[in-house]
């Protein structure tokens, strides 16, 4: 049994994942891990309290099984990949219902699903009807699809939080109009932690769309200096202060980017610009000059308390 199970379980629980539909991303995952290890089955298991639930299964039709008889329960509990050569050599599983009825399991291995905090939360994992053991590219191939399960475990855990985000937070009476084609209007407390939340649903949204790499990042920069910028002046630092951020696609396809604070606003012509003179050596003016850069056009507005930002990209042809 894990030292603090109780931790874990809650971890576990947090992602709200168990019970969840299919996901192509996990889907991908376990085809791949199949294929590299040249097994039937392959799996992407959650070990909740007194069962074994998989996220994503190839060769298997069972959604379940019981956590007694789960050899994931016993791989959470090792660091690195838990290998069983053969089930009928090992006193732990020779008697096993899944090893002495189907699916005949007779080789294993599985790499733990690990939180940001070490917490294990399931398995993906490789099954065969023969003893056998893995190469050591093999190991490898499944440690590197085990970091991509858990990458995309947060990404969806973080997609979530947003979701909430924006179903509870109150928008900001009267600072920006109710828009029914908005893909995200979210109001965010002046805390630059806060920031990472409208960040990574922004860079889900354009990558979703197919939006190269490179424009997606100078987009991401581009919001978190304007973020920044309504945190820090606009706000002053004050976490009891919103800010609001609305995310819109134009029916040209074109990203619209809205930001508001509640702060006195200034002066965006009186903004140095920092290529000029003396002003190389001054940090003013900088988030201004790079946002310009970043993005097709910027306008401020409501004496600079709202800053609108616009760019269109060719999306990425799909390979």
């Amino acid at each position: 049994m894990i030292a603090n199970e109780a931790a874990r379980l809650k971890a576990l629980h947090a992602y709200h994942i168990l019970d969840t539909d299919p996901e192509q991303a996990f889907d991908d995952l376990t085809l791949l891990a199949s294929q590299v290890c040249g097994t039937p089955i392959a799996l992407i298991t959650l070990v909740d309290e007194k069962r074994q639930w998989f996220k994503s299964k190839i060769g298997i039709d069972i959604q379940e099984t019981e956590r007694s008889i789960s050899f994931c329960s016993h791989a959470i509990e090792h660091p690195g990949l838990f290998v069983v050569p053969d089930t009928l050599s090992d006193g732990r599983f020779r008697d096993n219902p899944m090893v002495v009825s189907d699916p005949h399991i007779r080789f294993y291995a599985g790499a733990p699903l690990l939180t940001r905090d070490g917490d294990p939360l399931g398995t993906i994992c490789v099954v065969d009807s023969a003893p056998r053991t893995l190469t050591d590219g093999q190991r490898a191939a499944l440690n590197a699809l085990r970091r991509q399960a858990e990458a995309q475990l947060e990404l969806r855990r973080k997609l979530d939080e947003l979701r909430v985000a924006i179903d509870g937070l109150e928008k900001l009476g009267g600072l920006l109009p109710y828009c029914s084609t908005c893909a995200m209007n979210i109001t965010i407390p002046a805390d630059p932690a806060a920031m990472t939340t409208v960040g990574d649903g922004v860079t889900e949204l354009l990558t979703n769309k197919g939006w190269p790499e490179e424009e997606v990042m100078k987009v991401e920069l581009a919001l978190q200096e304007a973020l920044a910028n309504a945190i820090r002046h606009g706000c002053n630092n004050d976490p009891t202060k919103q800010v609001q951020c609305s995310v819109t696609f134009d029916s040209a396809g074109e990203l619209v980017i809205v930001i508001r604070d509640p702060g006195p606003g200034f002066k965006v012509e009186a903004v140095p610009n920092p290529l000029e003179g003396d002003n190389v050596l001054k940090s003013s003016g900088r988030g201004v000059f790079l946002i310009n850069e970043l993005m097709d056009t910027v306008e401020f507005s409501d004496g600079g308390r709202q800053v609108l930002m616009r760019k269109q990209v060719e999306a990425e042809p799909e390979k």
